[in-house]
């Protein structure tokens, strides 16, 4: 992967560094920390997948070093245009919406591991 200045981490990206993925943890190291971004929904659902109070204070700790970008009006709403046009033809989830309209508004590059996911969705880079 070559070097970005800022990019999006989608939430499977941060749960495998969780679960040790090497290569995830590789590709994250080029990046460099001070390019990582993500949005208020990964940190939700970081929490939500919290198996206990040790680990949601170390997701906690963890995301304090991490540039989190709040849900605002033109998210939710571009959010919401997209889960109007997609959800019936693509099953897109409410959650996949609010993190690619994050991407979309703020014109960062989504890096995930589901790219299907996503890669019908117009105006998002994936990466």
């Amino acid at each position: 992967m070559e070097q970005t200045v800022m990019i999006l981490v989608d939430t499977n990206i941060l749960i495998e560094i969780y679960r040790s993925n090497k290569k995830i943890i590789d590709v994250i190291k080029e990046i460099g920390q001070e390019n990582i971004t993500v949005s208020d929904i990964t940190c939700a659902e970081l929490y939500f997948g919290a198996r206990n109070k040790h680990e949601l204070n170390s997701i906690s700790k963890d995301l304090t070093k991490l540039t989190v970008i709040p849900i605002n009006q033109e998210i939710s709403e571009t959010a919401v245009s997209l889960v109007k046009k997609f959800a019936l033809s693509h099953k897109l989830s409410i959650p996949d919406a609010l993190i690619a309209a994050t991407a979309i508004i703020h014109g960062l590059p989504l890096f995930t591991l589901n790219k299907k996911d996503f890669s019908y969705l117009p105006d998002l880079q994936l990466t």
